[in-house]
Protein backbone atom coordinates (compact mmCIF):
# COMPACT_ATOMS: atom_id res chain seq x y z
CA UNK A 1 0.00 0.00 0.00
CA UNK A 2 1.25 3.50 -0.83
CA UNK A 3 0.17 6.91 0.39
CA UNK A 4 -2.26 7.37 -2.48
CA UNK A 5 -4.42 4.69 -0.90
CA UNK A 6 -4.77 6.60 2.37
CA UNK A 7 -7.55 9.11 2.96
CA UNK A 8 -7.83 11.56 5.83
CA UNK A 9 -11.57 10.98 5.75
CA UNK A 10 -11.03 7.27 6.32
CA UNK A 11 -8.81 8.08 9.30
CA UNK A 12 -11.59 10.32 10.66
CA UNK A 13 -13.99 7.38 10.35
CA UNK A 14 -11.64 5.08 12.26
CA UNK A 15 -11.09 7.60 15.05
CA UNK A 16 -14.84 8.25 15.32
CA UNK A 17 -15.61 4.53 15.68
CA UNK A 18 -12.88 4.23 18.32
CA UNK A 19 -14.25 7.22 20.26
CA UNK A 20 -17.92 6.26 20.03
CA UNK A 21 -17.56 2.48 20.28
CA UNK A 22 -20.46 2.21 17.84
CA UNK A 23 -20.64 2.43 14.05
CA UNK A 24 -24.03 4.15 14.02
CA UNK A 25 -22.99 6.95 16.37
CA UNK A 26 -19.69 7.33 14.52
CA UNK A 27 -21.59 7.74 11.24
CA UNK A 28 -23.80 10.44 12.80
CA UNK A 29 -20.72 12.27 14.06
CA UNK A 30 -19.14 12.15 10.60
CA UNK A 31 -22.40 13.09 8.82
CA UNK A 32 -22.43 9.98 6.62
CA UNK A 33 -24.60 6.89 6.45
CA UNK A 34 -23.59 3.89 8.54
CA UNK A 35 -23.14 1.62 5.47
CA UNK A 36 -20.80 4.19 3.88
CA UNK A 37 -18.69 4.44 7.02
CA UNK A 38 -18.60 0.66 7.51
CA UNK A 39 -17.52 0.05 3.91
CA UNK A 40 -14.72 2.60 4.11
CA UNK A 41 -13.44 1.20 7.40
CA UNK A 42 -13.45 -2.30 5.87
CA UNK A 43 -11.54 -0.99 2.84
CA UNK A 44 -8.95 0.62 5.06
CA UNK A 45 -8.55 -2.59 7.05
CA UNK A 46 -8.08 -4.47 3.81
CA UNK A 47 -5.54 -2.00 2.50
CA UNK A 48 -3.57 -2.12 5.74
CA UNK A 49 -3.91 -5.87 6.08
CA UNK A 50 -5.07 -5.42 9.66
CA UNK A 51 -8.27 -5.90 11.64
CA UNK A 52 -8.78 -2.67 13.56
CA UNK A 53 -12.03 -3.49 15.36
CA UNK A 54 -13.49 -6.52 17.10
CA UNK A 55 -17.13 -6.45 16.09
CA UNK A 56 -20.17 -8.01 17.74
CA UNK A 57 -23.90 -7.28 17.79
CA UNK A 58 -23.58 -5.39 21.07
CA UNK A 59 -20.26 -3.59 21.00
CA UNK A 60 -17.18 -2.58 19.03
CA UNK A 61 -13.72 -2.97 20.55
CA UNK A 62 -10.32 -1.86 19.28
CA UNK A 63 -7.89 -4.66 18.56
CA UNK A 64 -4.28 -4.36 19.69
CA UNK A 65 -3.27 -3.42 16.15
CA UNK A 66 -6.18 -0.98 15.98
CA UNK A 67 -4.98 0.88 19.07
CA UNK A 68 -1.70 1.77 17.37
CA UNK A 69 -3.42 2.78 14.13
CA UNK A 70 -5.93 5.00 15.96
CA UNK A 71 -3.19 6.63 18.01
CA UNK A 72 -1.22 7.50 14.89
CA UNK A 73 -4.40 8.57 13.06
CA UNK A 74 -5.06 11.17 15.75
CA UNK A 75 -1.58 12.61 15.20
CA UNK A 76 -2.04 12.70 11.41
CA UNK A 77 -5.45 14.39 11.72
CA UNK A 78 -4.09 16.93 14.23
CA UNK A 79 -1.29 17.83 11.83
CA UNK A 80 -3.77 18.12 8.95
CA UNK A 81 -5.85 20.46 11.11
CA UNK A 82 -2.75 22.55 11.69
CA UNK A 83 -2.25 22.75 7.91
CA UNK A 84 -5.80 24.07 7.49
CA UNK A 85 -5.33 26.52 10.34
CA UNK A 86 -2.20 27.90 8.74
CA UNK A 87 -4.10 28.44 5.52
CA UNK A 88 -7.23 30.01 6.98
CA UNK A 89 -6.17 31.96 10.06
CA UNK A 90 -3.93 34.99 10.17
CA UNK A 91 -2.44 36.49 13.27
CA UNK A 92 -5.10 37.60 15.71
CA UNK A 93 -7.98 36.46 13.49
CA UNK A 94 -11.09 34.97 15.14
CA UNK A 95 -11.24 31.26 15.83
CA UNK A 96 -13.37 29.25 13.43
CA UNK A 97 -14.19 25.61 12.86
CA UNK A 98 -14.15 22.87 15.49
CA UNK A 99 -12.49 23.48 18.85
CA UNK A 100 -12.24 20.76 21.48
CA UNK A 101 -12.37 22.64 24.78
CA UNK A 102 -11.87 20.67 27.99
CA UNK A 103 -12.14 21.70 31.62
CA UNK A 104 -11.22 20.12 34.92
CA UNK A 105 -14.16 18.35 36.52
CA UNK A 106 -14.41 20.77 39.43
CA UNK A 107 -14.78 23.77 37.09
CA UNK A 108 -16.60 22.79 33.90
CA UNK A 109 -20.12 22.20 35.28
CA UNK A 110 -20.10 25.58 37.01
CA UNK A 111 -18.16 27.78 34.55
CA UNK A 112 -19.45 26.62 31.16
CA UNK A 113 -23.09 27.66 31.80
CA UNK A 114 -21.91 31.18 32.67
CA UNK A 115 -19.93 31.81 29.48
CA UNK A 116 -21.49 29.75 26.70
CA UNK A 117 -23.98 32.37 25.55
CA UNK A 118 -21.50 35.27 25.26
CA UNK A 119 -18.91 32.86 23.85
CA UNK A 120 -21.20 31.77 21.03
CA UNK A 121 -22.09 35.38 20.33
CA UNK A 122 -18.41 36.38 20.18
CA UNK A 123 -17.39 33.38 18.06
CA UNK A 124 -20.35 32.55 15.78
CA UNK A 125 -18.21 30.43 13.41
CA UNK A 126 -16.68 28.35 16.19
CA UNK A 127 -18.04 24.83 16.76
CA UNK A 128 -17.35 23.83 20.36
CA UNK A 129 -16.88 20.29 21.57
CA UNK A 130 -16.84 20.36 25.39
CA UNK A 131 -15.44 17.76 27.76
CA UNK A 132 -14.39 17.35 31.39
CA UNK A 133 -11.56 15.34 32.90
CA UNK A 134 -8.78 15.33 35.45
CA UNK A 135 -5.69 17.44 34.93
CA UNK A 136 -3.36 14.57 33.99
CA UNK A 137 -5.79 13.31 31.36
CA UNK A 138 -6.27 16.83 29.98
CA UNK A 139 -2.52 17.38 29.68
CA UNK A 140 -2.18 14.07 27.84
CA UNK A 141 -5.05 15.04 25.53
CA UNK A 142 -3.44 18.39 24.78
CA UNK A 143 -0.13 16.74 23.96
CA UNK A 144 -1.55 14.13 21.56
CA UNK A 145 -3.98 16.51 19.84
CA UNK A 146 -7.29 15.15 21.16
CA UNK A 147 -7.85 18.44 23.02
CA UNK A 148 -7.24 21.88 21.52
CA UNK A 149 -7.52 24.04 24.64
CA UNK A 150 -8.35 23.47 28.28
CA UNK A 151 -9.49 25.33 31.36
CA UNK A 152 -7.23 24.13 34.15
CA UNK A 153 -5.98 25.04 37.59
CA UNK A 154 -2.36 26.09 37.98
CA UNK A 155 0.34 24.95 38.24
CA UNK A 156 0.73 22.67 35.20
CA UNK A 157 3.71 20.48 34.33
CA UNK A 158 6.00 22.08 31.70
CA UNK A 159 5.14 19.95 28.68
CA UNK A 160 5.24 22.36 25.76
CA UNK A 161 2.03 24.16 26.67
CA UNK A 162 1.16 27.84 26.50
CA UNK A 163 -0.69 28.96 29.63
CA UNK A 164 -2.72 32.15 30.10
CA UNK A 165 -3.99 32.80 33.67
CA UNK A 166 -7.63 33.94 33.67
CA UNK A 167 -8.91 34.50 37.20
CA UNK A 168 -8.38 33.57 40.84
CA UNK A 169 -11.24 31.57 42.33
CA UNK A 170 -11.40 31.60 46.15
CA UNK A 171 -12.33 28.55 48.19
CA UNK A 172 -15.24 28.51 50.62
CA UNK A 173 -15.81 26.31 53.64
CA UNK A 174 -18.88 24.06 53.59
CA UNK A 175 -19.72 22.49 56.94
CA UNK A 176 -22.70 21.02 58.80
CA UNK A 177 -24.93 23.68 60.30
CA UNK A 178 -24.30 22.38 63.82
CA UNK A 179 -20.50 22.28 63.45
CA UNK A 180 -18.33 24.68 65.47
CA UNK A 181 -16.84 26.07 62.25
CA UNK A 182 -20.28 27.24 61.17
CA UNK A 183 -19.98 30.14 63.60
CA UNK A 184 -17.39 32.73 64.53
CA UNK A 185 -15.47 35.63 63.08
CA UNK A 186 -12.97 35.74 60.24
CA UNK A 187 -12.11 32.23 59.13
CA UNK A 188 -8.52 31.12 58.53
CA UNK A 189 -7.49 28.11 56.43
CA UNK A 190 -5.34 26.76 59.27
CA UNK A 191 -8.49 26.23 61.34
CA UNK A 192 -9.76 23.43 59.13
CA UNK A 193 -6.78 21.06 59.24
CA UNK A 194 -8.41 18.25 61.16
CA UNK A 195 -9.79 14.70 60.89
CA UNK A 196 -13.20 15.95 59.75
CA UNK A 197 -11.79 17.45 56.54
CA UNK A 198 -13.36 15.79 53.48
CA UNK A 199 -11.30 15.55 50.29
CA UNK A 200 -11.66 14.44 46.71
CA UNK A 201 -9.93 11.23 45.58
CA UNK A 202 -6.24 11.17 44.74
CA UNK A 203 -5.38 12.47 41.28
CA UNK A 204 -7.68 15.49 41.59
CA UNK A 205 -5.85 18.83 41.70
CA UNK A 206 -8.45 20.29 44.08
CA UNK A 207 -7.51 17.64 46.65
CA UNK A 208 -3.86 18.68 46.53
CA UNK A 209 -4.79 22.35 46.74
CA UNK A 210 -7.04 21.77 49.76
CA UNK A 211 -4.27 19.90 51.55
CA UNK A 212 -1.76 22.65 50.77
CA UNK A 213 -4.19 25.40 51.79
CA UNK A 214 -4.79 24.14 55.29
CA UNK A 215 -1.46 22.43 55.92
CA UNK A 216 -3.09 19.04 56.44
CA UNK A 217 -1.41 15.71 55.88
CA UNK A 218 -2.14 13.82 52.65
CA UNK A 219 -3.87 10.99 54.54
CA UNK A 220 -6.33 13.23 56.37
CA UNK A 221 -10.06 12.94 55.99
CA UNK A 222 -12.46 10.81 54.00
CA UNK A 223 -12.68 10.89 50.24
CA UNK A 224 -15.28 11.38 47.51
CA UNK A 225 -15.25 11.21 43.72
CA UNK A 226 -17.02 14.53 43.00
CA UNK A 227 -17.89 17.90 44.50
CA UNK A 228 -21.56 16.98 44.60
CA UNK A 229 -20.78 13.87 46.66
CA UNK A 230 -18.67 15.99 49.00
CA UNK A 231 -21.61 18.37 49.37
CA UNK A 232 -23.89 15.46 50.27
CA UNK A 233 -21.38 14.11 52.78
CA UNK A 234 -21.31 17.51 54.48
CA UNK A 235 -25.12 17.59 54.59
CA UNK A 236 -25.06 14.12 56.17
CA UNK A 237 -22.84 15.49 58.96
CA UNK A 238 -19.80 13.45 57.95
CA UNK A 239 -17.42 16.41 58.03
CA UNK A 240 -16.55 19.65 56.28
CA UNK A 241 -14.83 20.51 53.01
CA UNK A 242 -13.51 23.25 50.73
CA UNK A 243 -15.59 24.24 47.72
CA UNK A 244 -14.49 26.47 44.83
CA UNK A 245 -16.52 29.67 44.79
CA UNK A 246 -18.33 28.81 41.54
CA UNK A 247 -19.59 25.56 43.09
CA UNK A 248 -21.13 27.36 46.10
CA UNK A 249 -24.93 27.69 45.69
CA UNK A 250 -26.30 31.22 46.08
CA UNK A 251 -28.06 31.97 49.35
CA UNK A 252 -28.50 29.78 52.42
CA UNK A 253 -29.02 26.03 52.16
CA UNK A 254 -32.83 25.54 51.85
CA UNK A 255 -32.56 22.29 53.83
CA UNK A 256 -30.79 24.04 56.71
CA UNK A 257 -28.26 21.19 56.87
CA UNK A 258 -25.14 23.05 55.72
CA UNK A 259 -23.46 26.43 56.05
CA UNK A 260 -20.97 27.96 53.63
CA UNK A 261 -18.47 30.56 54.82
CA UNK A 262 -15.83 32.64 53.05
CA UNK A 263 -12.30 32.96 54.40
CA UNK A 264 -10.39 36.07 55.40
CA UNK A 265 -8.64 38.25 52.82
CA UNK A 266 -5.66 35.89 52.67
CA UNK A 267 -7.86 32.84 52.28
CA UNK A 268 -7.09 29.91 49.99
CA UNK A 269 -8.00 29.77 46.31
CA UNK A 270 -6.83 28.58 42.92
CA UNK A 271 -5.78 30.26 39.66
CA UNK A 272 -7.76 29.16 36.62
CA UNK A 273 -5.96 29.33 33.28
CA UNK A 274 -6.45 28.47 29.62
CA UNK A 275 -3.82 26.10 28.22
CA UNK A 276 -3.05 25.01 24.66
CA UNK A 277 -0.14 23.51 22.74
CA UNK A 278 2.60 26.10 22.27
CA UNK A 279 3.06 24.76 18.73
CA UNK A 280 -0.58 25.32 17.73
CA UNK A 281 -0.71 27.78 14.79
CA UNK A 282 -3.96 29.13 16.18
CA UNK A 283 -2.06 30.49 19.19
CA UNK A 284 -3.00 34.15 18.51
CA UNK A 285 -6.67 33.22 18.33
CA UNK A 286 -6.39 31.10 21.48
CA UNK A 287 -4.72 34.00 23.27
CA UNK A 288 -7.71 36.13 22.27
CA UNK A 289 -9.99 33.41 23.63
CA UNK A 290 -8.11 33.60 26.93
CA UNK A 291 -8.64 37.36 26.97
CA UNK A 292 -12.36 36.75 26.39
CA UNK A 293 -12.56 34.38 29.36
CA UNK A 294 -10.60 36.85 31.48
CA UNK A 295 -13.01 39.64 30.57
CA UNK A 296 -15.89 37.37 31.59
CA UNK A 297 -14.43 36.33 34.94
CA UNK A 298 -17.44 35.27 37.05
CA UNK A 299 -18.68 37.21 40.03
CA UNK A 300 -16.86 36.21 43.18
CA UNK A 301 -13.54 35.71 41.37
CA UNK A 302 -10.67 38.12 40.63
CA UNK A 303 -9.57 38.52 37.01
CA UNK A 304 -5.84 38.20 36.42
CA UNK A 305 -4.28 41.40 35.15
CA UNK A 306 -2.90 41.06 31.60
CA UNK A 307 -2.79 37.30 32.02
CA UNK A 308 -0.53 37.43 35.10
CA UNK A 309 -1.39 35.12 37.94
Amino acid sequence: MNLSGLSLRDLEYVVAVADEGHFGRAAERCNVSQPTLSVQVRKLEGALGLTLFERSNRRVLLTEAGQGIVRQSRIVLAEAQRLLALATEGRGSPLTGRLVLAAIQTLGPYFFPLVLRPLRQQYPLLTLSLSESRTAEIVEGLRDGRIDAALVSLPLPPVGLAVAPLFVEPFWLACPAEHALARGGALSATEIAGPDLLLLDEGNCLRDQAIAACGAGSSVGRHATSLETLRSMVAAGTGYTLLPALAVPPGPDPTGLTVTRSFDVDGPGRTIALAWRASDPRAPGLANLAAFFRAHAPAGTAACRDGAA
